[in-house]
């Protein structure tokens, strides 16, 4: 989970320990790995970042290698934290580079997309000073109808730290081989990222049935451990082939400056505001309260059961957003709307048994310049099978 250290790992990443992955996940194998990791790789892009953060480790120095994304990312599946993909490819950065230190960074949060990833990478990930980021949200962005703008976003969020760190890009896939790898892979050539892809790699085996799904997946959407593991062998195999070529420092490119803009740049500079980080111009009937998932990651947010209560925040940007939270349980139906436009309906309750998550909703973009009232109010409405109308807002998202 977030904020973890690799350590080591018990799975060497090479073909063949994938394959014979008995304590880390499934045994099927394919008629040819190679073709399997060759297929992997989308594009090696420009190396020069990620070349330069190799370098760094050579020289013995301290790395930070962060992922950011969904469930996938936050290791579900996996048997064990370490078997997670994230935490293979660090243990492979410990491996490799014995005497650097090599910090990791789990920014992955469940049932989540790179609208939120864009707003709170600077708190979650950024602030922690990584060499190299690894980003996954392939799948769960199939339902962010902003993807496109939003992973553009995100990644010249962290192209633009004064470190310059490398991004490299990762396809997941659910079960029916979907993604929005087309769409994101064109974002990853405007800025010359390294990516892999899962999906291109292993679908091609599971429609022949060389593979089973099953082999490599715990669910319709989440790599078991041997799936994992060959995410992040796809990862390494991309480090791998750059270290292969690693010029001596003296030797190392020059970072490129960053291209203009693919999208219209909206949610390049987005930021996350907890309660401790924004206060309301009013509020009628709302408390502060903690976070109730992830361990308190958000914050403080702010709650009411209350029909009629108000919450206004005073905002500047040109695009406002909110994050709130749905469960199975005693939840209403808020109304969010900025200055006179159009309101936004957003209904806390939640019908799958799983467990709460932290949606992501958009009030308005393409707002003109200067300050805007940001109008939350919760309404009498309830979903039929809530018993109640509790409302949690956990962060204000404001993009500048």
């Amino acid at each position: 989970m977030f904020g973890t250290i690799a350590s080591g790992s018990p799975c060497v990443l090479t073909l063949a320990s994938v394959l014979a992955l008995s304590s880390c996940g499934g045994t099927a194998s394919a008629q040819d790995e190679a073709t399997i990791l060759e297929r992997s790789l989308v594009s090696l892009g420009d190396p020069a970042r990620l070349q330069r953060v190799l370098a760094k480790a050579r020289r013995g120095e301290s790395v930070v290698v962060g992922v950011i994304g969904g469930s996938i990312t936050a290791g579900a599946s996996a048997s064990k934290p370490e078997l997670s993909w994230g935490n293979l490819v660090a243990a492979w950065w410990t491996r490799t580079f014995p005497t650097a230190t090599i910090t990791f960074v789990n920014a992955g949060i469940g049932a989540t997309c790179s609208d939120l990833g864009a707003h709170r990478v600077q708190p979650h990930l950024l602030d922690k000073n990584p060499g190299l980021v690894l980003v996954e949200y392939a799948v769960n962005d199939t339902i962010n109808p902003m993807h496109e703008e939003t992973l553009e976003g995100l990644v010249r969020r962290i192209l633009k730290q004064p470190n310059q760190p490398a991004v490299m890009l990762l396809f997941t896939m659910d079960n029916k081989g979907g993604n929005t790898q087309p769409a994101h892979v064109g974002i990853g050539r405007h800025y010359g990222l390294p990516m892999a892809s899962f999906r291109d790699a292993l679908w091609p085996e599971i429609e022949a049935k060389r593979i089973a799904w099953t082999d490599v997946e715990a669910d319709e959407v989440h790599p078991n451990d041997r799936g994992h593991a060959y995410c992040a062998l796809f990862m390494t195999n991309l480090c791998g082939k750059v270290l292969k070529d690693l010029p001596p420092d003296q030797g190392l490119p020059v970072v490129a400056a960053l291209p203009e803009p693919k999208t219209g740049n909206l949610f390049e500079n987005a930021l996350f505001y907890n309660a401790d980080a924004i206060k309301p111009s009013l509020n009628s009937g709302w408390e502060v309260s903690p976070d109730p998932v992830f361990g308190g990651l958000f914050g403080k947010g702010w709650r009411t059961a209350a029909p009629g209560s108000v919450l206004e925040f005073e905002v500047e940007g040109r695009a406002v957003s909110l994050l709130f939270y749905r469960i199975k349980g005693a939840t209403g139906i808020a109304e969010a709307r900025v200055d006179n436009l159009p309101p936004v309906r957003m209904d806390a309750w939640f019908g799958a048994d799983w467990g709460g998550y932290t949606p992501f909703q958009l009030v308005a973009r393409d707002l003109a310049p200067g300050r805007h009232i940001l109008r939350v109010t919760l309404l009498a409405d309830r979903n039929p099978g809530s018993t109640g109308n509790e409302f949690r807002i956990n962060a204000v998202l404001i993009a500048k």
